[in-house]
């Protein structure tokens, strides 16, 4: 009795407390084990709920086969609590900052009307993707290989807005600011505030955005307003933006100090405690590539071909190759290579396998960069905060 008692409790908790999160209430079967799956507004039902305060929630890698991600699977990454009510007529995003030559700011109206629009295909990916690998495993969301996905986004170039403004000299850095609440309750924390150099702020695309895939921002990806950086992490494309200040040092703001999005200067042995002052900020995320069909688990018959398909990125670079393995790494086949949209967009791949005989496989995919970098097949670097684990991704597949 005491463990029903229990089991209902910790139902009733999850189910009260993202209800509350997204301001609706559902009903539906809820599914624990070390993921929990719960029907998301707005999100395809098969996201699977890392944590419920604040909602964070990861893409099977199945649901990511598509070349251009659905709004509806992409990934969830909340540090506190959306906005409940937003009134597009009156938001506004205010530019200022010591090394911004004004202040200005705009609607959104104002931001649509005074800028040329652009649309990029820009791959997103959480820092701590992977985390769940590491050993010691690292705080924080055990993300697995789902916080990651490639929109086509639209929005006005962050550029053209600060060039708008004007900076100064002066510049370093860019920080963010968004509407989001604290868990805390208290209306004066800021939730998160990070940024990027002025270099990267500057880049062709790097985005102010307010549609994804051709439709308004899903609410919990930002709507109405946000930034977009490809290739970095995606804690630095700040969610239902507000402001934006131009700095003459490298942004303070919450999340960019102490061990939070920072990795080791050096490589440090797996548990060590390492000093603030020697970990570095992660910028460019490293090569990683994903095998999105078929499912992991899948039955084959003998002798039966199929088609392997997948995705890859790099960062700031692009991707020069693909090589599949069936027989853990002993040999490696090139995989077909699609170029991307644009830079920073991830690329298709696809193989072609047979299995001839029965028992259990696993195929690794294994990408490298443009600079030849190469995933490695182990979990690399650890590192306090779990962060770039780009290890080989692997699906099981058993032939009967």
């Amino acid at each position: 009795m005491k463990g029903k008692k229990m089991a209902g409790s910790r139902r009733g908790f999850l189910k009260s407390g993202i209800a509350l999160l997204l301001g609706s209430a559902w009903g539906g079967k809820f599914v624990f084990a070390k993921k929990v799956q719960i029907p998301i507004p707005g999100k395809h039902p098969e996201l699977v709920i890392l944590n419920d305060r604040p909602l964070n929630a990861e893409t099977p890698a199945h649901l990511l086969d598509e070349k251009i991600t659905p709004a509806d699977v992409l990934f969830v990454r909340n540090n506190g609590f959306p906005p409940e009510k937003v009134d597009i007529a009156s938001w506004t995003l205010t530019i200022g900052g010591e090394s911004a030559r004004q202040e200005k700011t705009y609607t959104l109206a104002e931001l649509k009307e005074k800028f040329s629009h652009h649309s990029y295909q820009l791959t997103l990916e959480c820092g701590g993707n992977g985390r769940a690998e590491f050993n010691p495993a690292a705080k924080g969301n055990q993300w697995t290989t789902g916080a990651v996905g490639a929109p086509l986004w639209t929005g006005v170039r962050l550029k053209d807005v600060l060039e708008d403004v004007g900076i100064k000299a002066d510049a370093v850095y860019i920080g963010y600011y968004g509407s989001d609440s604290h868990l805390s309750g208290d209306p004066d924390k800021v939730v998160i505030s990070r940024g990027v150099p002025i270099a990267k702020a500057m880049e062709e695309e790097s985005l102010i955005a307010w549609a994804m895939n051709g439709e308004a921002l899903p609410r919990l990806n930002g709507y109405p307003l946000r930034l977009v950086f490809g290739g970095w992490p995606a804690s630095t494309s700040g969610k239902w933006l507000t402001k934006i200040v131009v700095r003459n040092k490298v942004h303070d703001g919450p999340k960019m100090e102490g061990d939070a999005y920072r990795v080791p200067c050096n490589p440090v042995a797996p548990g060590s405690k390492v000093a603030d002052e020697d970990m570095c900020i992660i910028e460019s995320m490293p090569v990683k590539s994903l095998i999105t069909y078929p499912k992991t688990g899948g039955i084959l018959k003998a002798g039966q071909e199929v088609e392997i398909r997948g995705k890859a990125w790099a960062g700031d670079l692009s991707v020069k190759a693909v090589h599949i393995s069936v027989d853990f790494g002993a040999n490696w086949q090139a995989a077909q290579l699609s170029p991307a949209s644009n830079r920073l967009a991830w690329q298709g791949w696809k193989s072609r396998i047979r299995l001839p005989q029965q028992g259990y496989y696993e195929v690794w995919a294994r990408a490298t960069d443009s600079e030849g970098n190469m995933q490695p097949m182990v979990v690399p670097g650890w590192n306090p905060k779990g962060y770039l684990n780009n290890a080989c991704h692997r699906i099981a597949l058993k032939v009967s």
